[in-house]
C-alpha cells in the first residue's frame, strides 16, 4: 500500500509499505477513506518529538471502512463505517473502566521509553513516536486498529464522512476542553487558538450554556471562522493588549473560563517570544508558552484553566500566579472514547458541525504538499484532508 512516511526532519515522503495485518483476535483493518492533518503531527515533522523512526507513517486523525476483523471481535464487521478516537484504549484496565482512555495501561508496547519522561507510561496513539506505542498512522489506504471493539464507532448515515472525520481528535479534544471549564450559564470563555481544536472548543462552550465566548489568535482566516461558524468574538493578539480586552469585554473580572488550545508552538511577541524561540532552538526547552502564560494572567480569580495544546518543558512557568488567583487547572489528551457517543449524537441533531474544517482536499500522493500548506497556512488552510 502507498503511505505517508518520516523520514526525519520536515522529510515527509509518499512510498509503498507493507499491509497492515491483524496481530491478535482483537484486531480489525480498516480501509481509511478520509483522514487529516493536526496540529501535533507539526511537532512530530519540526522534530519536537523524540523516538520517531525513519519510515513511521503520519497520521492519527481518520475514519473508514471496516475490511477485515479478528475473530474476538463482535461489535463491527466489514462494510460498517467507523470512526476511530486518536488514542488506543483496551477498555478493561482501571484507566479505561474510570473513563480516562488516553491513560490506558495495556495498549503502550513501549511503555519503558515514556515511563522515565513521565512517571507512568500513557496509552498508545497511531503515529506519535516510539515512546506512544509506535504504531502505525493513518496517511496510508489502510490501518490496523487494536481492541477495535472498544475504539471503532459506527457512524450512523446521518453523519457524513468529512463530520465523522473530526470525531476522531479535533471535537473530542475541543469538547473535554469545554467540559474541563465547568461551565455555568453567564459564563465567558475565552479560547486562544482557532485552529480545529480551538474551534470545537467554542462550538462546544455555547452547547454547555456559555454567555459569551472569545476567540484569540492574529489569522484573519481563522478569526473570520471563529465569528462565522463558532459566533465568538475575535481578538487580534498582534494588534489588541489581550489582558486589556478581556476585562473590558468581562466588566473587569476577566473570563471565568480560559482554554489553550495553542501549545508548545504559540508565538508571543516582543522580548518574551525571543527568549522563549532561542531557548527552544537551543533544546533547552520544547516549549514556547506565550499563549498558556497568557491565559493564566488573563482569567478571572477563581476560574477555571482548561489546557489541551501538547506540552513538553517549559521554562518560566508562572506557578505562584495560579496559587495565588486560586486558579482550577485541568488538562489531558484527549479522551475521544468517553465523548464518542455524545458527539454523534450532536452531530446527528445539527447541534455541532464540524466538517467546515476541511478547507482544503489531497489525495494520498500530494499530502506532503498539503502539510505545506497547513503549516504555513496558506491559502486559508484550516485542515488539509487526505483521501487515500
Amino acid at each position: 500500500m502507498r503511505a505517508l512516511c518520516w523520514n526525519g526532519v520536515n522529510d515527509l515522503r509518499v512510498e509503498s509499505v507493507a499491509d497492515p495485518a491483524l496481530l491478535n483476535p482483537h484486531d480489525a483493518i480498516i480501509k481509511v477513506r478520509l483522514t487529516t492533518t493536526c496540529g501535533s503531527d507539526l511537532h512530530v515533522i519540526d522534530g519536537l518529538i523524540p523516538t520517531m523512526h525513519e519510515g513511521d507513517i503520519l497520521g492519527h486523525e481518520f475514519m473508514g471502512e471496516v475490511v477485515e476483523v479478528g475473530s474476538a471481535v463482535k461489535n463491527i464487521r466489514r462494510g460498517d463505517r467507523v470512526v476511530v478516537p486518536s488514542f488506543i484504549s483496551c477498555g478493561s484496565c482501571w484507566y479505561c473502566q474510570h473513563e480516562l482512555p488516553s491513560c490506558c495501561d495495556n495498549t503502550n508496547p513501549h511503555w519503558e521509553q515514556g515511563e522515565p519522561i513521565l512517571g507512568h507510561a500513557t496509552a498508545g496513539i497511531y503515529a506519535y513516536s516510539h515512546a506512544f506505542g509506535g504504531y502505525a498512522g493513518s496517511h496510508a489506504e489502510y490501518v490496523r486498529v487494536p481492541f477495535a471493539d472498544n475504539d471503532c464507532f459506527v457512524v450512523p448515515e446521518t453523519v457524513s464522512d468529512e463530520q465523522a472525520l473530526f470525531l476522531s481528535d479535533a471535537a473530542p479534544t475541543g469538547y473535554m476542553g469545554a467540559d474541563f471549564c465547568n461551565i455555568h450559564p453567564g459564563d465567558t470563555v475565552a479560547v486562544w487558538g482557532c485552529g480545529g481544536v480551538g474551534l470545537m472548543a467554542m462550538q462546544s462552550a455555547w452547547l454547555m450554556g456559555a454567555h459569551q465566548v472569545i476567540a484569540i489568535d492574529r489569522f484573519p482566516e481563522r478569526l473570520a471562522m471563529a465569528r462565522d461558524y463558532a459566533g465568538a468574538i475575535t481578538l487580534d493578539y498582534s494588534k489588541a493588549d489581550i489582558h486589556e480586552a478581556l476585562l473590558e469585554l468581562t466588566g473587569g473580572r476577566g473570563p471565568d473560563s480560559c482554554i489553550d488550545a495553542v501549545g508548545m508552538e504559540a508565538r508571543g511577541e516582543g522580548l518574551t517570544q525571543v527568549y522563549d524561540r532561542t531557548k527552544q532552538l537551543l533544546h533547552l526547552q520544547t516549549d514556547v508558552g506565550a499563549a498558556l502564560r497568557q491565559a493564566l494572567y488573563s482569567c478571572r480569580k477563581g476560574g477555571n484553566i482548561s489546557i489541551l495544546g501538547v506540552y513538553g518543558v517549559m521554562d518560566k512557568f508562572p506557578l505562584g500566579l495560579m496559587i495565588n488567583k486560586s486558579l482550577t487547572i485541568r488538562t489531558a489528551q484527549q479522551h475521544g472514547q468517553r465523548y464518542m457517543h455524545r458527539l454523534l449524537d450532536h452531530v446527528a441533531k445539527g447541534e455541532l458541525n464540524p466538517a467546515f474544517m476541511a478547507t482544503h482536499r489531497f489525495s494520498l500522493e500530494e499530502a506532503p504538499r498539503g502539510y505545506e500548506m497547513f503549516k504555513h497556512k496558506e491559502d486559508g488552510c484550516l485542515r488539509a484532508v487526505f483521501a487515500p
